[in-house]
């Protein structure tokens, strides 16, 4: 697979380009400052992502100096910033990226037939004109060129390959699909980019599609695994899946979803997976916004069992229950977490680590009151247990004395 540094890929290797800093912070709520997206830089430097989109240069002052602190900062990943198909926003790019070796610019440019009647009163000829004129002026700048046809899945698809194939041939490499208002479905935005693969790849082996799927029907994952089986080998992302409206494709669940089932993708990224707690705890943070407890992956319920039944299945084999090591994402190991739903296995467990052993009639006794304490209140803390077992334990040593 080509590359944009000129070094050969293994076409197994899927690019991840993060966009945390671009479009998940550009998200209502979401707004960084400099010193902000300086510290997540470096901690998605450390997590290994190949492309971190830094900002869009052009959008104000304050965006152009937070994209050249942190591209002039932090090593590693190619640095890049988003532009619209102009010169005087692909200047600014340039500026804020300085001599940055490592650097790419990002065109986007509307293609489909609402966008180019209701944002830019143009016909289909005079986008694609402008779009290889804004890839030509980006080219006589940067090395590393990044194309997006904004809206490409409500885009006729073959006046998508025409655009495609004019930048390619324009000098774009990084050739961007995205589904920018969360529209598709699995099996369609599959069956484009076969098409596109085909259409466009086969002739230009020079370039690399790129997915980039929002959420707003719940779809953003399943879409981009679906694009990368079809052929895309670059998948734009954000940490907790952070983004315009209902946010992007979440970072750490497609890294997740190619590794636990390389057997259905056969694909990998070069992401190390034990940092993706860590840097998804740093942007809720950073944002003050907290991660949802059943977030996949990195919340704080992804590897924490209360059913008596699981906790009971993961005591014998956690494979019972659980598809993915915690440690293989950041976490310390499995949490059980004792509620109403708790079964006497899990009690006595957490009890034998706190140093009280249980059986019988005594586990028996404390396990009643577990449970009624548990209705009462909910989340069983130790605190909580080893006040529960002193009760329970100290009134059936006092009815044995009785008796």
């Amino acid at each position: 697979m080509p590359s944009v540094d000129g070094v050969a890929r293994d076409p197994n290797r899927v690019l991840v380009f993060d966009t945390t800093l671009r479009d998940g912070e550009q998200a209502p709520g979401f707004s960084m400052g400099v010193a902000q997206k300086l510290e997540m830089a470096r901690a998605l430097a450390a997590l290994n992502v190949d492309v971190i989109e830094a900002g869009f240069a052009a959008a104000s002052p304050g965006d152009e100096e937070a994209v050249r602190v942190v591209s002039g900062e932090v090593e590693g990943p190619i640095f890049c910033s988003l532009s619209r198909a102009t010169e005087s926003d692909i200047m600014a790019a340039h500026r804020a990226l300085g001599h940055n070796r490592c650097r790419r610019l990002h065109i986007f440019l509307g293609t489909s037939p609402i966008h180019r009647r209701a944002k830019f009163n143009m016909s289909a000829d005079e986008v694609l004109a402008q779009a290889v004129a804004s890839v030509q002026f980006a080219r006589t700048l940067f090395e590393d060129v990044e194309f997006s046809a904004e809206d490409a899945i409500r885009t006729e698809p073959e006046y998508l390959g025409d655009v495609l194939e004019a930048v390619a041939e324009a000098g774009a490499q990084t050739l961007n699909v995205p589904d920018t208002v969360g529209y598709s479905t699995p099996e369609e935005i599959g069956g484009l980019f076969q098409y596109l693969n085909r259409r466009v790849i086969q002739r230009y082996p020079h370039t690399i599609l790129s997915t980039h799927c929002h959420d707003d029907l719940g779809m953003a994952v399943a879409n981009t695994l679906s694009a990368v089986k079809a052929g895309a080998r670059q998948v734009e992302v954000a940490i907790n899946g952070i983004g315009e409206r209902a946010g992007n494709c979440a970072l750490e669940e497609v890294v997740m979803a190619l590794r636990t089932r390389a057997d259905q993708f056969g694909l990998f990224t070069g992401v190390d997976s034990t940092k993706l707690v860590g840097v998804s705890r740093l942007l809720s943070q950073v944002t003050e916004t907290p991660v949802p407890r059943n977030k996949a992956i990195v919340g704080i319920n992804a590897f924490a069992h209360e059913a008596g039944i699981h906790q009971h299945g993961v005591l014998a084999d956690a494979r019972t229950y659980e598809i993915m090591l915690p440690q293989d994402v950041g976490f310390d190991g499995t949490s059980f977490v004792l509620g109403k739903h708790s079964g006497r296995h899990a009690v006595a467990k957490r009890a034998s680590v706190l140093g009280h052993e249980l059986s019988g009639n005594a586990l028996s006794a404390v396990f009643a009151g577990f449970k009624r304490r548990a209705d009462e209140i909910g989340e069983i803390d130790d605190a909580e247990l080893v006040a529960i077992i002193r009760s329970e334990t100290e009134e059936t040593r006092g009815i044995h004395a009785a008796v």
